[in-house]
């Protein structure tokens, strides 16, 4: 389900994970000490059923159509015959490489669940991990107490009735991690990567991006979205006609927010967007009716010399918007969001209601997860890396964590000889990307230290009552580290994430434990394999710190201009023909977003070529063994698309179209392949073939 985060803490356009940017906040600060891997030697052995887990979608040569022309649509050649025998499960909106590996990541957590949850007298991640799953688990008791668990939030919302007791209310449910009309949190400084800073950005919209508000398309969803507020509001106890009319005056306000908001195409390839840093005194002037001085007591921290009041026509909306917008419709928007947002923890009316908007109406999910799917979800959302303590237990070993290393090492080698051999680039801007890579920092399958999680309290007696208490206790730790310097050990995804991302601001890369499993990596596959799948991905990230936004930071993370014009002038040529490229590519009609999708397709196509140079120095002298018959440069691109195997459905994809900076899987499997000669000569493709791109329709950037 599309959900607003609980606690939004700064998700950077260039921290772009592999895919879906799935959540990269992962916060660390002085008042909560990490403690040293493995978890405390007192918690009981845990085990785990291999037996049990969904199978490795991986790469075999049956999967082939020899129906079809290598050389022609290379995607379809590799996976189309897969993708005709297989359905997107009805409890899922896509189904692929990603998420046959996330189907067995979860399954590995529901083990440890049942596990840790049968402990007696539990204490540390094993008691919150168990209270988490008992308390979800619980549907009867969830039942019995209805919407209980929210009248004080909702007695709270209808005593509103002047912009000063509604801005108070904004700043007092922020306080708890309850903010649900706009971002804030903590985020490296642009301009000195060392220490964090307060961001508050744009939010409040409960659809996927801007132009659902605004775009005739998507009016039958807007449509949609208005009746799904109005039932939301019913079940909240607002009698029917009353919570039709509200439902109007709530898409009115968010529609208003939307038009004074960033649309994702905007933030994606303006990272620069995030950054606005301003006095607080600067801040309550833009501001009139929100005073940022008052919000930053209320939430006990120290008032900073400067914040980044991120995308300020947002906030001067807001701030007009208490002015001018009366009470009552204020009172509906928080109603609304309040219940909405807690909709997945409560009875099965409102988690019904969710589902059916959330999942089957806006991304065409034909069924439900059932509750152990969910409440998985919800301690990873709430909890995740306390679980990932556990995860990494029984699912990853050191040998693997040791081959990276090795293919780590490798990628980076490649990656700066292409530097020094690039033609477009002079000797002055190459010597100042070697300096950054030279500075690229990885970190694979979990952190050295591990947050503590002592002073989180949770109990078996409320499933809402635990998310609530996880997420001010999440809030506090992030806002804790605001003015702080930055701990380079913490990590923006959770060990049993099936994801990597790179972060402009520490110039690291990373790559949790989950995804280093068929069909990217096996520490017992041969090397074509490896590097067609993982190393491609190494060199995809690497390759973020030189896209259209990672290239805006330095070696230190600072966002700082290091390109010649001259320089700069090629790079952005070279770019605007693979926008031209992706433009091209349509699905159902509807045109991929090329600017949108840059950043990615700039990593695919730098990451590839990496991964195959990598592959030629480390097989070099050795004798192509032809693996089923088929050559080592063949199979390294088999597994290339192998990794992109993956079916949407309709409502899915267009949601993707318009949100996602990552272009439809289909085409990632063939963009990148078509512009390197390397694939033209491994299929032997003659000139003029779909996938060799020639003259001035191939594209040669890293």
């Amino acid at each position: 389900m599309a959900r607003t985060p609980k606690i939004v803490l700064l998700t950077l356009a260039v921290s772009a994970a592999l895919v879906g940017c799935g959540k990269t906040e992962t916060p660390a600060a002085d008042s909560a000490a990490s403690t040293a891997t493995p978890a405390p030697a007192a918690a009981p052995a845990l085990t785990l059923d291999e037996a049990k887990l969904p199978a490795y979608n991986a790469f075999h040569p049956s999967d082939l159509d020899t129906s079809l022309d290598a050389c022609t649509a290379f995607g379809d050649y590799v996976n189309s015959k897969w993708l005709a025998a297989n359905e997107i499960p009805a409890d899922r909106t896509s189904w692929g490489a990603f998420t046959i590996l996330d189907e067995r990541s979860v399954t590995v957590q529901h083990q440890l669940a049942e596990q840790v949850a049968a402990i007696k007298n539990p204490t540390g991640i094993e008691k919150i991990v168990g209270d988490f799953w008992a308390s979800g688990m619980d549907e009867a008791k969830i039942n019995a107490q209805g919407i209980e668990p929210l009248k004080a939030d909702l007695t709270a919302i209808d005593s509103l009735q002047n912009k000063d007791a509604i801005a108070d209310y904004l700043r007092s449910s922020a306080a708890k991690g309850q903010n649900v009309l706009f971002a804030f949190g903590p985020e490296a400084d642009f301009k000195n990567s060392s220490m964090n800073m307060a961001y508050a950005s744009q939010g409040g919209l409960g659809l996927p991006d801007t132009t659902y508000y605004t775009d005739a398309r998507y009016a039958d969803k807007l449509k949609a979205y208005q009746a799904h507020v109005a039932k939301v509001l019913e079940l909240s106890g607002v009698a029917a006609a009353d919570a039709a009319k509200q439902a109007a005056d709530v898409v009115k306000f968010e529609t208003r927010l939307a038009k004074a908001s960033k649309s994702s195409v905007e933030l994606s390839r303006n990272v620069e967007l995030n950054y606005n840093p301003v006095t607080v005194a600067d801040a309550d002037k833009l501001t009139p009716n929100f005073s940022w001085s008052k919000f930053f007591e209320a939430q006990g921290v120290a008032t900073p010399k400067t914040f980044s009041l991120a995308m300020p026509a947002f906030h001067q909306e807001v701030s007009k918007a208490l002015g001018d917008t009366d009470p009552s419709v204020w009172r509906a928007y928080l109603r609304f969001r309040t219940v909405d947002t807690a909709s997945p923890y409560l009875a099965d009316a409102f988690v019904q209601e969710s589902y059916d908007f959330y999942g089957k109406i806006l991304n065409g999910q034909k069924e439900m997860k059932p509750r152990w799917k969910r409440v998985l979800g919800t301690i990873e959302d709430d909890a995740g890396e306390a679980f990932g303590q556990l995860y990494v237990k029984v699912a990853f070993s050191p040998e693997a964590k040791a081959k990276m290393e090795v293919l780590v090492k490798n990628l980076a080698a490649a990656l700066k000889e292409r530097i020094q051999g690039l033609t477009w680039m002079s000797d002055e801007t190459k010597a100042k990307a070697i300096a950054k890579w030279e500075t690229f920092t990885p970190k694979i399958g979990y952190p050295d230290k591990w947050r503590d999680w002592s002073g989180l309290t949770t109990t078996r007696d409320s499933y809402l009552g635990n998310v609530r208490a996880a997420d001010e206790f999440n809030y506090r730790f992030a806002l804790s580290k605001i003015g702080q310097p930055v701990d380079k050990t913490e990590w923006g995804m959770t060990p049993q994430t099936v994801n990597a991302y790179y972060n402009p601001l520490q110039n690291e890369i990373v790559f949790p434990a989950a995804i280093l499993q068929p069909p990217f990596f096996d520490p017992k596959a041969d090397d074509a394999l490896n590097y067609g799948g993982i190393g491609a991905v190494i060199g995809h990230e690497m390759t973020h710190g030189y896209d259209d936004q990672g290239a805006r930071f330095g070696p230190t993370g600072n966002m700082e201009d290091w390109w010649t014009a001259a320089d700069k002038k090629n790079f952005e040529a070279l770019t605007g023909k693979l926008v031209k490229q992706f433009d091209q590519y349509k699905v159902d009609g509807q045109a991929v977003n090329g600017h949108l999708t840059l950043g990615e397709n700039i990593a695919d196509l730098g990451g590839l070529a990496t991964a195959y140079d990598a592959l030629q120095k480390a097989s070099a002298g050795k004798e192509d063994p032809k693996v089923d018959g088929f050559t080592r440069d063949q199979r390294f691109f088999f597994n290339w698309a192998t990794v992109w195997r993956t079916k949407y459905t309709p409502e899915n994809a267009k949601v993707r179209l318009a949100t996602d900076p990552h272009a439809p899987a289909q085409f990632r499997a063939m963009g990148a392949p078509s512009n390197l000669p390397t694939f033209a000569a491994a299929f032997q493709c003659k000139a003029g073939s779909p996938m060799v791109r020639t003259g001035d329709q191939q594209v040669v950037i890293w």
